[in-house]
Formats: C-alpha cells, sequence, structure tokens
C-alpha cells in the first residue's frame, strides 16, 4: 500500500496528474469529508491542517465546479439493491442511456464493455418492486435486447467506504472517533413522509444544517437532529463524499463479477473489501455470487489489479470483466463526460 502524505507532499501512486484539478490540499479535504461527512469545518480544518475558513471555501469551490460533493442516502438494509447488466441495439444505447438517466429508482448508470452496453444501480422498496421495475419498466424499454440482474445480499463495501488516502493516518485518526459515532447499530425501516423530505434535501447537499433542513422540510430543528440521529444510529442512512474520479487521477473504472465458494465467501469478500483500489464490493445472487469494482490509474492496471486478486482469494473465479467508458450518473449524481456533477435526480426507491 503506498504511504500515506500529508497535505501538499507527493503520496507514490496517489498523487493527481499534473493536469488534475483537485489539488493535494483539496484531496485530504475531499477524504476528512469522507471520513466524517458533517463533521463542523474547525474539526475538518484542524485534521488537514488549514484553518476553518480556507476549508470552507475550498469546499465551495469544488462543489460549485462539480469537482466533489456530498449526497446522502438510504443504505441496503432498509432498501432492496439489485445491479442491472442491460444489453440492446447500438442505435438506441443514447437514449436509453437518457431516459434511464432521468429514473429516480436507477441510482447509477455505466457504459461498459462487453456484451451488455450499460451496467445499472436499482433501488427498490422490495423484491416485487424490483422485479417490476426490472421486468415491467427496464424490460420494456424501446431497444433493450435483454438484462442480467443480480440482487445484492450483503454490500462489504461502497463507495462511502472509499477513501482518497490522502491524510496520514493521525490525520485520519482525528476525526475516526467523532464518525464512529454514527455507525452501524440496528436497521430499520423509515416510511414517514416527512423523512422522506428530509433525505431528498440531504441527497442534494449533505452537509446542510439542521437549522436549513428544518426550515425547508417544516420540521422543527430538534426534530431533525433526533431523526438525524437515530437514522445514523441504525445505519438506516449513509453519506457520501464524492469526487470527479478522472480529473482527481482515478480514470478507470473496473468490475469484475467473480464465482466464490459459497463457505468462503464471507472471508474472501471481507478481504477484498479492504484493498485501496476496491470501490464497490457486494454479494449478489445470480450468475455470479460476488461484484466488485476498483478505480485504478490507468488502463494497463487492469491486469496487474486482476492478478492481486487471484493471488488474494485463488478460491475466487472472474467469470466476466469490464472496464466503464463512462459513467453519466452515479448514486444520483448527472455527471458530464470529464466525470464532474452537472446535475442530480433525488434518490428514490421504486414500488409496487
Amino acid at each position: 500500500m503506498p504511504r500515506h502524505s500529508a497535505p501538499g507532499s507527493a503520496a507514490p501512486g496517489h498523487s493527481p496528474p499534473d493536469s488534475a484539478a483537485l489539488s493535494e490540499v483539496d484531496l485530504a479535504l475531499v477524504e476528512a469529508l469522507q471520513v466524517d461527512p458533517r463533521a463542523p469545518w474547525t474539526r475538518i480544518a484542524l485534521a488537514i491542517g488549514i484553518d476553518a475558513t480556507t476549508a470552507a471555501r475550498r469546499w465551495e469551490r469544488l462543489h460549485s465546479a462539480g469537482l466533489a460533493w456530498l449526497t446522502a442516502y438510504t443504505t441496503t438494509p432498509t432498501t432492496t439493491i439489485g445491479y442491472v447488466d442491460l444489453a440492446c441495439r447500438p442505435d438506441r444505447l443514447p437514449a436509453l442511456t437518457e431516459e434511464l438517466c432521468r429514473w429516480p429508482s436507477v441510482f447509477s448508470v455505466e457504459r461498459t464493455t462487453g456484451r451488455y452496453q450499460l451496467f445499472l444501480g436499482l433501488t427498490a422498496h422490495d423484491l416485487t418492486a424490483l422485479d417490476a421495475l426490472v421486468t415491467g419498466r427496464v424490460g420494456e424499454l424501446a431497444g433493450v435486447d435483454s438484462t442480467r440482474l443480480a440482487i445484492a445480499t450483503k454490500v462489504y463495501r461502497e463507495g462511502s467506504g472509499w477513501l482518497v488516502r490522502a491524510l496520514a493516518p493521525e490525520q485520519r485518526a482525528a476525526l475516526d472517533d467523532t464518525a464512529a459515532q454514527a455507525r452501524a447499530l440496528v436497521p430499520g425501516r423509515w416510511n414517514d413522509a416527512t423523512v422522506a423530505t428530509l433525505l431528498e434535501a440531504l441527497s442534494v447537499d449533505g452537509r446542510r444544517s439542521c437549522a436549513d433542513l428544518a426550515r425547508d422540510c417544516g420540521m422543527s430543528e430538534s426534530a431533525v437532529r433526533r431523526v438525524l440521529g437515530r437514522m445514523l444510529r441504525n445505519h438506516e442512512l449513509d453519506f457520501r463524499c464524492d469526487l470527479a474520479n478522472g480529473l482527481a487521477g482515478w480514470p478507470v473504472i473496473a468490475t469484475y463479477r467473480l464465482d466464490v465458494p459459497g463457505d468462503k465467501l464471507d472471508r474472501i469478500a471481507r478481504a477484498l473489501a479492504t484493498r485501496p483500489e476496491t470501490r464497490l464490493c457486494v454479494a449478489v445472487t445470480g450468475e455470479h455470487n460476488l461484484i466488485l469494482t476498483a478505480w485504478l490509474h490507468a488502463p494497463v492496471e487492469c491486469g496487474g489489479f486482476e492478478a492481486q486478486l487471484a493471488t488474494a482469494a485463488p478460491e475466487a473465479r472472474v467469470v466476466d470483466r469490464v472496464v466503464t467508458i463512462r459513467m453519466p450518473k452515479r448514486m444520483g449524481r448527472l455527471l458530464a463526460s470529464n466525470g464532474t456533477a452537472v446535475g442530480q435526480v433525488p434518490i428514490v426507491p421504486a414500488r409496487t
């Protein structure tokens, strides 16, 4: 694993290229918000070694330019997640991409290599709603030739758990203690319309103050704090600080489908989820039982990463591998061709 570096110094293997739009201080700021998304600017600033005003100003610049953003969404204990590979006629690909990006229940859209042109992330209230979404809506779109559905059974890592790794261990530790207070306890389900309104507001900007949220959602500030505290404690809600991966130095997104012996799945998935390149590691049903996505610096790294997978998990067999050509939507954010955020469709789980 590359050495950690303090802001302003280069970390081998993790420094952005010369053309990158994010500096080392910017990356440190992003990581601080990945570790503790709603921490006060004073705590963020102390961790990365700048003053609070500078930290807030830098974040506003990154956010306004679409280079980094912070959103909130419900977690898998409260929703059913599906991953769909979609094959279509080439002439229908642009229209299908545009259509699916508009759907609130399709949280991610990727154009990929291989026999399936699109890789979709879907969210639904339950299995019945997910089935209706895939077969009754996606499957009936003009130009769709076939779909392949995998249902998430256990998420070992997703984007909220991936780190830029621009902070030194002691810098990260200064934030870890406070972030730990919001980690998982007992999952539950929410159905209240007021909570849904609160979630939609947070999905636009996960750092909005409780006072602003209370005003816009028609709640008291104490009620906002109480609901947020409950949802975080029960792991019904997660925050993610994301960034334009290509401009930050990770332009290659590679996704692998693996077949792992059932009695070794949990151990292997836990191990692969800890790799610094791993963005997504989720056990699924279907033709394979593990999906793993990695962010890499260059296409040449794909072979080396797969070789590392074989060494780390010799019992696992890679049954499919694709590279993302373009990602027009990630966790509700609409992305330009360079990966910057240019809009948003709030995530709403599909219902029957």
